[in-house]
């Protein structure tokens, strides 16, 4: 067993639970969810049935009716001296939750890998003689890569040099890379509500207290909420994704970027700034320079990638920074790894050099994808509340009741798996929200609109009258 689990933190994530009846089920569906998201890690114990009874204010039946199902099924096991422990998927036996061949897996926002892609990595193997020859350790990342990623820097309009790049095996890499050496055990760190889940499980893990910031498809920032969170919390840290926000797809205008960098130059926040999906230009009419091009009075650091614009798979992000904090990482991050391999560099090197042309065939998928989405939406479920993003990797849908959660489950056992509002929650909410991502086919897209329409029929037939057509406030 590796954690256990408070009654207050389960209840904390288990937000606007009470979807549908019975109870018990309705509640084994929510920890079903957490467990399938990630968000409750395998050999966690669960709390206790009376603590979690009291957390949640319902009867200590209910618990008992709620473990018992979720112990039927194989998800969790009951351990002499533990309680109930969460199993790993793989031994769970339940067949719709871990993904089966023939699923489509809309889990993962992230594109297939470039079409040209293969025949880099064949080149540049043909030629990786002189790499073998070094011992293989590289903790500040290869000087041709930082030099190519520099001058993508440069050429932007944010002067850089070779010293300003830390080479990371991908951004989720640098995100903890950062907090770990930023952050410490009670500091306030700012962060966008919805946001990308891992970067809050980064900062949580360094002990790191999240302040939240609504975002939203319709409005943006909450730029008022964001500067008196500032000014009440003086955070250590701010983490931003100013272009095509995952999830919303939002991008900031001048005004909210003034504001943050306003704010956070008052406070001496430095502004962590996760531009993974910068690059992701679907119409082709920004014109915005990259986030603080012009700015110097505030402490921006940025994260890059080739995870969303060339393949996942090829693990390399960076880090951009001042010189000195470049030091300090280095001196920091044999606790945590020795460096990208020499290989995956050199790929690297060779394609971002290349990017100006790979961007624009990423941008028609992406395109194509997302047009193919709105238009089976609007026709399937014209109800909902469908964005039009300009770029970025998914949409975040509004449904017309918070049954996010149970929708997922029921996808799941169609065969679609998609992830629930909640999980992009800082705080809990956006149960009446579902992230699609639209980095497929357009055939694979409207397939999953297809399932996705079928399953809120049977999830709205199913749930307490006082639910259906009632939105919740997006936290």
């Amino acid at each position: 067993m590796d954690s256990r689990l408070s009654a207050r933190a389960l209840a904390a994530q288990l937000g606007g639970w009470r979807t549908r009846e019975p109870a018990y089920e309705a509640l084994a569906d929510g920890i079903r969810v957490l467990c399938l998201d990630g968000r409750i890690a395998a050999r966690t114990a669960l709390p206790a049935e009376r603590e979690l009874a009291a957390a949640l204010r319902v009867s200590r039946t209910t618990i008992a009716a709620a473990y018992r199902s979720l112990r039927d099924a194989g998800q969790i096991e009951s351990v002499r001296g533990s309680g109930s422990v969460t199993l790993p998927l793989a031994r769970s036996g339940a067949p719709a939750l871990g993904a089966r061949e023939g699923d489509l897996d809309l889990q993962q926002a992230c594109p297939p890998a470039w079409p040209g892609l293969a025949g880099v990595v064949a080149d540049v193997t043909t030629a990786a003689t002189s790499l073998l020859g070094r011992h293989g350790y590289d903790i500040i990342g290869s000087t041709g890569l930082r030099a190519a990623i520099a001058d993508r820097y440069s050429a932007a309009g944010v002067p850089t040099a070779p010293d300003h790049i830390m080479v990371t095996p991908g951004a989720q890499s640098a995100i903890h890379l950062l907090a770990s050496l930023l952050v410490s055990r009670g500091d306030r760190v700012v962060i966008e509500t919805p946001t990308y889940p891992h970067a809050a499980e980064a900062f949580r893990h360094a002990g790191g207290r999240l302040v939240p910031v609504p975002v939203s498809t319709s409005g943006g920032w909450d730029v008022d909420r964001a500067t008196q969170a500032f000014a009440r919390t003086l955070p250590t840290v701010a983490y931003l994704m100013p272009d095509f926000q995952n999830p919303t797809g939002r991008s900031m205008g001048p005004v909210e970027r003034e504001a943050f960098i306003a704010a956070a130059a008052r406070t001496g926040t430095i502004l962590i700034v996760d531009e993974t999906t910068a690059d992701l230009d679907i119409d082709s009419d920004r014109s915005l320079l990259p986030f603080g091009a012009r700015e110097r009075n505030a402490e921006i650091v940025r994260i890059g990638s080739l995870g969303k614009t060339v393949w996942g798979g090829l693990r390399v992000g960076w880090i951009r920074a001042d010189p000195a904090l470049i030091r300090r990482l280095a001196a920091r991050r044999s606790a945590h790894d020795l460096g990208t391999p020499d290989l995956e560099q050199a790929i690297a090197q060779r394609l971002v050099e290349m990017l100006d042309g790979i961007l624009p065939q990423r941008s028609q998928l992406l395109r194509d994808g997302r047009d193919a989405a709105v238009a089976a939406l609007s026709e399937r479920l014209p109800e909902w509340d469908v964005p039009m993003p300009r770029g970025g990797v998914a949409l975040w849908i509004g449904l017309d009741a918070p049954l996010s959660t149970n929708l997922v489950l029921e996808a799941r056992s169609h065969g679609l798996l998609v992830s629930a509002g909640p999980l992009f929650g800082v705080d809990g909410g956006h149960e009446a929200r579902l992230r699609l991502p639209y980095t497929v086919p357009p055939a694979e897209v409207e397939r999953a609109v297809a399932i996705i329409a079928e399953c809120w029929d049977r999830v709205r037939d199913g749930a307490p009258a006082d639910l259906v057509g009632r939105l919740e406030a997006v936290v």
